[in-house]
């Protein structure tokens, strides 16, 4: 049996830039390999191949996958012989198959059997005089032969016996399983279809594994209006997307896949020319269909009804998400107008109202913030004390400690310019100075003094602050940290690049990180000493105690606090600056708009200040 357990070890013995360099022209690009992608034309390379992290991937087309994938998808091979190839090529030996395993494989083949002859037999008796009020439906929703045929549709007769009779040669336990039949105690058995419009549902390969039927008959108001296969042998509504294996190649050319709420949404879209759409089978979006449809593009557009329950099933949606959260993975949510599907916007106002919507979709973050923002009234301090609690327990459940920390830092900041709006600087009367700017310039009149935000000499103190010891501390435990824990420095080196300027003691980390697979602390602090820069001494961080520099640290606690520092090292000059900006421009305008400015930015700074504190003393004693 294929565990996941060995195939990550095949995966991790096969050098991918070899496997592909085999029938593509690789150049070198830092820690990547470029190409022109071998699975679209293109005359410039958008397609990369990652060995450390063992994958490739097209920023033109969405091609996507790993040593196998590459295999089947590019090499045309079935996946175990692909398997088969690339262990003996990594001198591996394929586990022997488990007996019970292939029984249950043999009973899938089987079931397979039963299913085509199903939908054959669904199909044939749409085109019988039987079918006229199913083709009657058809025809109301505007499909026409060629979207009727692709997709399969069919229909299933009234009958309660009427399938057992069409596929008398299989015996009544294969259809029971197959989720054909219906068995119930006391009772024969019965058809699970009847009078219903029908619609395959196809594995990845195109293989039929289950069906879905919407009812014709409306005087049958107890009946659901969609019914859909049981779970079966062949078929996990959990792990399957309606219409994946049309989709996929779809949205290796467009590049992104979008997610209706039903099979019948996914048809009216691809009949309109949007092609890569699929659907889950009448359940929430699952964790394992998010990661399916992660395979194939990194950003999925989910489009959901504007009304109430459309919301819920998006909330529902970012829930399930949240904790999967990786590097450039998420989700985009479309919101249609509120009564209107897919197939009803199309109609009402063509395809390309569609893909307008479909070009403004949202980002994660947008909607859960405005979901939560919008569940409850804020009236009272108590209200908004609740909003950034539900915000902060959604940021919780997000398991990669770096998208986490933006996360909070992005939620807090809409929280609190949301929470304590900007007052506007206006007295009249008492003993305070009335800010009266001139209708023009808006500058303040001659006589009366402006609300200075800081005198001349606490302005300088500012200055002085913002370029003293506080930010020498916190580089020092950032690279104290990264000392004592070198693995880190790979993974955080795009931000690091971003600090070499302000202490080249991070570049020569870098270089060392580059320059060789294993990095070992007291090799890092030699290589330090040896280029002449500072290691950097407990003294000179004493007032700043990070959970990672604790000598009992947690190496995954460490991780995830470090991260956290390594932000707010970068963070801080782009901060800096920018109020060095605003506080000049401020002394030059005595404008109402700088002194705005400047007051946000002041504010900011001090909400920087609380963060770090609160995160260097988190571990004091």
């Amino acid at each position: 049996m294929l565990t996941p357990q060995w195939l990550d070890q095949l995966r991790s013995r096969i050098t991918l830039s070899t496997l592909i360099g085999r029938s593509t022209r690789l150049q070198k690009a830092g820690r990547e390999y470029k190409a022109c992608c071998p699975f679209h034309n293109e005359k410039s390379p958008s397609f990369t191949v990652n060995d450390e992290k063992g994958f490739y991937h097209c920023f033109g087309c969405g091609a996507h996958g790993d040593a196998i994938r590459w295999m089947t998808d590019h090499q045309g091979l079935a996946f175990m012989d692909a398997v088969k190839e690339l262990a003996a090529e990594a001198g591996m030996d394929v586990p022997a198959p488990d007996p019970r395993a292939a029984r249950a494989a043999e009973k899938r083949d089987t079931l397979h059997d039963v299913m085509a002859a199903a939908q054959e037999w669904f199909v044939h008796n749409l085109a019988a005089p039987e079918g006229e009020a199913a083709r009657a439906y058809l025809a109301t929703r505007g499909f026409d032969g060629h979207t009727m045929q692709r997709f399969g549709f069919g229909y299933a007769p009234e009958g309660r016996q009427a399938l057992k009779e069409a596929l008398s040669r299989f015996p009544e336990p294969m259809l029971i399983e197959a989720g054909l039949r219906i068995a119930v105690e006391d009772r024969d058995p019965y058809d699970r279809f009847r009078g219903r419009l029908m619609l395959p549902i196809e594995d990845a390969r195109g293989r039929v594994i289950a069906f879905g039927g919407r009812i014709l008959a409306k005087t049958k108001t107890d009946a659901p209006k969609y019914l859909n296969s049981p779970d079966t042998p062949l078929f996990d509504k959990g792990r399957t997307l309606y219409n994946l294996h049309r989709a996929a190649p779809a949205a290796r050319q467009s590049g992104r896949m979008v997610v209706v709420e039903g099979y019948m949404d996914v048809i009216a879209l691809a009949a309109a020319g949007i092609a890569e759409c699929v659907a889950p089978l009448g359940t929430a979006l699952t964790e394992n269909q998010i990661e399916l449809l992660w395979r194939h593009v990194e950003m999925p557009i989910l489009c959901f009804d504007g009304d109430a329950a459309g919301q819920r099933a998006a909330m529902r949606a970012i829930t399930r998400a949240l904790p999967l959260l990786r590097p450039a993975h998420s989700l985009r949510i479309v919101r249609l107008p509120e009564g209107l599907d897919p197939d009803d916007l199309i109609k009402a106002r063509g395809a390309k109202a569609m893909e307008e919507l479909l070009g403004e979709a949202q980002s994660l973050i947008d909607v859960l913030w405005e979901f939560e923002r919008d569940a409850h009234p804020l009236a009272t301090p108590e209200d908004k004390a609740g909003l950034k609690a539900r915000l902060m327990e959604h940021v919780d459940s997000i398991q990669h400690p770096d998208i986490a920390s933006l996360y909070r830092r992005e939620l807090q900041d809409r929280y609190s310019a949301f929470a304590f709006p900007r007052r506007e600087n206006r007295w009249e009367g008492g003993n305070r100075q009335s800010f009266q700017p001139r209708q023009r310039g808006g500058k303040w009149q001659p006589g009366r003094p402006a609300p200075t935000p800081s005198s001349p000499e606490s302005l300088e103190r500012l200055r002085k602050a913002m370029a003293g010891g506080s930010r020498d501390a916190l580089s020092n435990a950032v690279l104290a940290g990264l000392i004592r824990w070198p693995g880190q420095i790979h993974r955080h080196a795009e931000a690091l690049a971003r600090t070499s300027e302000l202490d080249p003691r991070f570049s020569t980390l870098l270089e060392c990180s580059d320059a060789t697979d294993v990095l070992e602390s007291d090799a890092l602090a030699t290589i330090l000493s040896a280029n002449g820069l500072e290691v950097p001494g407990t003294a000179e961080y004493s007032g700043l105690r990070f959970g990672f520099l604790a000598p009992d640290a947690d190496a995954q606690q460490a991780a995830a606090e470090l991260s956290q520092a390594i932000d707010l090292l970068v963070e801080r000059p782009v901060l800096e600056a920018a109020l060095a900006r605003a506080t000049a421009r401020f002394e030059n305008e005595l404008s109402e708009e700088s002194f705005a400015e400047q007051q946000r930015l002041l504010k900011r700074k001090l909400e920087f200040d609380s963060r770090l504190r609160q995160m260097a003393n988190r571990h004091a004693s």
